[in-house]
């Protein structure tokens, strides 16, 4: 197989997974308002990062979300912590993990970094919240 080949059917399976875990709508409005500058770091993220890691046997999806949350937190990066709660809740973590997972970064990683992911947190599931309501 041509290595074209080989990273065109890496990204494809890299979309199709960021699909399931966050929402085909997140990621067709945040593809759709890529630039041409930021074009191969998304490009880079969705072959590389949800198609080669995401997709590696050993650990399931739920088990990724769980660790992608204390890693975010522990990197203080606001902005994807909040993408990657929706992704956990689509995962099958429940709201208790993810305070637990926020519990135990406190004590490893930071009291102000936790106390930032714990608002984020928040919000996110307040707005998943208001969205399942009829």
């Amino acid at each position: 197989m041509h290595p074209n080949e080989t990273h065109a059917r890496t990204y494809e399976e890299g979309l199709a997974t960021r699909k399931e875990v966050l929402g085909a709508s997140h990621v067709e409005r945040s593809l759709g308002q890529v630039s041409e500058f930021s074009r191969p770091i998304q490009e880079l993220v969705t072959e590389y990062c949800w198609g080669a890691v995401w997709n590696r046997e050993g650990l399931d999806r739920r088990s990724r979300s769980m660790i992608n949350l204390a890693m975010l937190t522990a990197l203080n990066r606001s902005h994807e912590l909040g993408v990657h709660v929706r992704g956990a809740i689509n995962n099958g973590v429940t709201e208790q993990e993810i305070q637990e997972i926020l519990m135990q970064t406190a004590i490893y990683v930071g009291v102000p970094a936790a106390l930032e992911s714990f608002r984020v947190a928040e919000k996110v599931l307040n707005e998943l919240r208001v969205s399942e309501t009829p």
